[in-house]
């Protein structure tokens, strides 16, 4: 199974990686690591690709049923909601070897850590979710679980999305953030001159200002294309069906 590593200057605590789109059994056009159990893969294949990734982890992942909303798993309300799926776009934990996780194949994964490499969490941001404050909510419930927590102490790590000169999006997107009412840089949106009301977005330069806007300064990552990169990432933009990498991180004490 190939990995990527995020680099990123976070304490010797700090575990994470990214699959890559090599080193599973689905077939294709899921080739050939496929994580994601709901995009039409055959469940054998998908449950064996899991099993290739567990071996590489202190424990089950944290999978989370993604809607592209803002919600939040937390320690505590998993352990209200034990019985059920977990319906939500992000994830936070202060338990060491507990591994949280998104699966995307476009969108935007982001990992964080707090200095002290004891409070984790992984966000899914879309540009729904993003707009819709996705992040902010993360960094909230990261603060809820630290004492002596504050944002400019927790850092982020932007994985493998659809790059800035491939997510061509319309006026309904480029409004959508226009009018959240958080200020984001000109070249977040730019303007293409052959298609009237179409922008290239981009969601590495969206998502750092959202970061920052609630004081969380260091940022590193932001340098994929999954669209590009067709060798080592899953691309729903370019390939239509396809299928998901993973994102994950933890903790150790």
């Amino acid at each position: 199974m190939d990995v990527l590593k995020p680099n990123w200057p976070v304490p010797p605590t700090i575990h994470s990686l990214v699959t890559t789109r090599d080193g599973g059994s689905s077939l294709p056009p899921f080739s050939s690591l496929n994580l994601g159990d709901h995009v039409g893969d055959d469940a054998q294949a998908v449950n064996a690709n899991r099993a290739i990734l567990r071996t590489q982890l202190p424990s089950e992942p944290i999978w989370l049923k993604q809607v592209h909303g803002t919600f939040v798993s937390t320690p505590m309300n998993r352990r209200l909601l034990s019985e059920h799926i977990i319906e939500a776009d992000a994830a936070v934990t202060n338990q060491a070897n507990e591994v949280l996780v998104v699966m995307t194949a476009d969108c935007l994964p982001i990992l964080f850590s707090n200095l002290t490499g004891d409070v984790v969490g992984v966000a899914h941001a879309g540009w729904r979710g993003l707009c819709s404050g996705v992040l902010e909510n993360t960094v909230a419930e990261m603060l809820n679980l630290g004492a002596d927590m504050s944002a400019n102490k927790i850092m982020a790590w932007m994985g493998p999305a659809i790059g800035p000169q491939a997510f061509e999006v319309g006026e309904d997107v480029y409004l959508a953030f226009l009018n959240a009412g958080i200020a984001f840089p000109t070249n977040a949106f730019v303007a293409i001159p052959s298609r009237p009301g179409k922008y290239f977005a981009n969601l590495y330069t969206l998502a750092q200002s959202r970061l920052a806007a609630v004081g969380v300064e260091q940022s590193y990552g932001g340098n994929f294309c999954t669209v590009t990169d067709q060798k080592r990432f899953f691309s729903h933009r370019r390939d239509a069906i396809s299928g998901r990498f993973a994102t994950l991180i933890w903790f150790t004490q």
